[in-house]
């Protein structure tokens, strides 16, 4: 009698699980067949607006034109007269050497000179011995203008490096973001001391390595390291967008000025160096602030776009997933710039048209469930092996 009783119940328990694997059937192929709202993924909308493209970077605040200026001559300090912070005009005077040598030595060359005119000039060598010592005359002025250093422009003194009593060896470096190159300066009205100009992008450095370092802060520009994937798709005129770790809320508008043409490596990764000058830098920035430069590399205005992750690309063509009547439809379309907020669709589709999202967060293994298995399915054989495995358990019992 025992026996059976569990002959039966093991009879019983088969019978359940055919109908299950019936029922789980078809509701699979009711599920694969008909791509209504139940279907797999995410349904969205074909939408018309902007499309944006850009790239981003760290960087720093400098300035746009800055200049490490040095003494044309060599001497003892005598004076500074700014300090950091200060703001000068064109041509101010900002330090002096000791002049009295060169005082002396200008003397002397310009007694020669007089000397050399009152000669006979129209022989050979009486020309020469006055070109000689006009020659003689005007090094002697050059070294003595080199003895004051003045502001080749207005701005901010950014940096001091020397002191009262102190020497100066008489050279000097600068960099703009310009483009311009110039010729070193011996003197002059403006440029006092002895600089050069060089092209280069802003500086972020606040030291800088002349005696006195002059920056204008009204034109102030950013320097972001972007990866060599995201510098391919810079371009120098392209605009960029910067907001301010100190100065949340704050958002500048600027330009690409310039692209370095080195990178730089670090933790392995290859750099490069882009520079953003800004077109309206807000009040109260500061050189050396944190900032992010976001750069604008293509956009398209009121065209149709859908989420880039629905559109599926194989053999050079592009396609994705319509619902239509109720069922799963693929087109193919044409894309065009594919922005932070999706893919621009040039062809193919209408606006309002539904497009599928498939899910990949579990992957489907081509039947539409996770990881390829029905629901409800166990370990050791899917979902065979899930209802056996019940089975064996009720007719245990």
């Amino acid at each position: 009698m025992k026996a059976l009783l569990r002959r039966r119940r093991l009879w019983i328990n088969g019978a359940l699980a055919l109908l299950l694997v019936a029922g789980v059937g078809v509701a699979y192929l009711s599920l694969h067949d008909d791509a209504g709202a139940s279907s797999p993924g995410r349904i969205v909308r074909v939408s018309r607006g902007n499309i944006v493209s850009s790239v981003s970077a760290s960087g720093s605040v400098a300035s746009a034109n800055s200049r490490d200026l040095a003494f044309g001559a060599s001497g003892t300090v005598d004076t500074i007269k700014v300090q950091v912070g200060d703001k000068v005009k064109k041509g101010r005077l900002l330090a002096t050497l000791d002049d009295a040598s060169a005082q002396d030595a200008l003397q002397s060359a310009q007694a020669a000179l007089s000397a050399a005119e009152a000669g006979d000039t129209s022989t050979p060598s009486g020309y020469s011995s006055y070109v000689q010592a006009k020659a003689a005359r005007d090094s002697a002025q050059r070294s003595l203008d080199g003895t004051e250093l003045k502001a080749p422009f207005s701005g901010t003194i950014v940096a001091v490096n020397g002191s009262v009593g102190g020497s100066s060896s008489g050279s000097g470096g600068s960099s703009t973001s310009s483009g311009s190159t110039g010729s070193t300066g011996t003197g002059g009205a403006a440029g006092g001391g002895g600089s050069s100009t060089t092209s280069s992008s802003a500086s972020s450095g606040s030291t800088g390595s002349g005696f006195i370092t002059i920056a204008d802060t009204t034109k102030l520009a950013i320097k972001g390291e972007f990866t060599e994937s995201d510098v391919a798709k810079v371009k120098k005129g392209q605009q960029a967008s910067v907001t301010f770790d100190a100065m949340q809320g704050t958002r500048a508008s600027g330009k690409v000025t310039a692209i370095d043409q080195t990178s730089t490596t670090t933790n392995n990764v290859v750099q490069y160096g882009v520079t953003v000058t800004l077109t309206d830098p807000p009040k109260g920035l500061r050189i050396g602030a944190t900032a992010t430069v976001q750069v604008t590399t293509a956009s398209a205005e009121n065209v149709l776009y859908v989420p880039t992750a629905a559109v599926r690309t194989a053999g050079g063509q592009s396609s994705v997933t319509v619902l239509s009547a109720g069922k799963q439809v693929t087109k193919i379309v044409q894309t065009g710039t594919q922005g932070d907020q999706g893919t621009e669709i040039k062809s193919g589709l209408n606006e309002g048209d539904q497009v599928l999202i498939a899910s990949t967060g579990t992957g489907t293994g081509g039947t539409g469930f996770p990881a390829g298995r029905f629901p409800g399915a166990g370990g050791g054989g899917g979902l065979g092996g899930g209802l056996g495995g019940g089975a064996g358990r009720g007719g245990g019992r």
